[in-house]
């Protein structure tokens, strides 16, 4: 029996498209990448939580949000890496998705601006990630599927957070901000993509 994906209303109103079916199938058939990836991502998370503490000192908001989000993250990988290793799967390096560098790319040069868009993007990484899991756990093995369900609440929560910052720490509203950085979010997960990965875009026929 399948188990049955939470809903995620408040991520399905904020990204401007859903993750490709080709994109599902495309993981569904290549599992031992889209783990070692899933593992990887969670570990830059964690970096990029650590770094933003490193930057940020004076900002108590963020240094508390940001320390949860690390350790949270890190618990994420070692317990896909513990999926790995019970699966028979070797942790190795995978070459990093156009994804987060197609998102980095977009951001503006000043230093609030820059700032504000790195929070921005995380919001927007994690909502994506939230809506894979969900795209994925009525098509897998049941173990995969309740620990990908275990995930959504968490990821949500980071979407929310980041969210949060960005306007909490922005001199102007962010909405048309937002507005254009999910727009090349989804030319990145709707535009063709030749490697597969866990925010790789629509699969491209062999």
């Amino acid at each position: 029996m399948n188990i049955e994906a939470p809903a995620i209303p408040e991520i399905d109103a904020f990204l401007k498209c859903r993750t490709p079916q080709a994109w599902v199938n495309k993981a569904l058939d290549n599992l031992p990448t889209l783990l070692i990836d899933h593992a990887q991502c969670e570990k830059k998370a964690a970096a990029t939580a650590m770094s933003l503490m490193h930057k940020h000192l004076h900002r108590p908001e963020l240094l508390k949000k940001m320390s949860q989000l690390a350790r949270e993250e890190l618990l994420h990988f070692e317990q896909v890496v513990n999926l790995l290793q019970a699966r028979g799967i070797a942790y190795e390096n995978l070459s990093p998705a156009r994804y987060a560098e197609g998102l980095r790319k977009a951001m503006r040069t000043s230093e609030e601006g820059r700032f504000i868009d790195l929070l921005i993007i995380g919001a927007i990484i994690e909502a994506r990630s939230c809506e894979r899991f969900v795209a994925l756990i009525p098509h897998l093995d049941q173990e995969l599927a309740k620990y990908y369900r275990s995930l959504v609440k968490s990821e949500a929560r980071h979407f929310e957070d980041y969210l949060m910052l960005a306007e909490l720490y922005s001199s102007e509203p962010i909405t048309g901000r937002v507005e254009q950085l999910l727009q090349v979010e989804q030319e990145l997960i709707e535009g063709p993509d030749a490697q597969f990965r866990f925010h790789s875009g629509a699969p491209v026929a062999a």
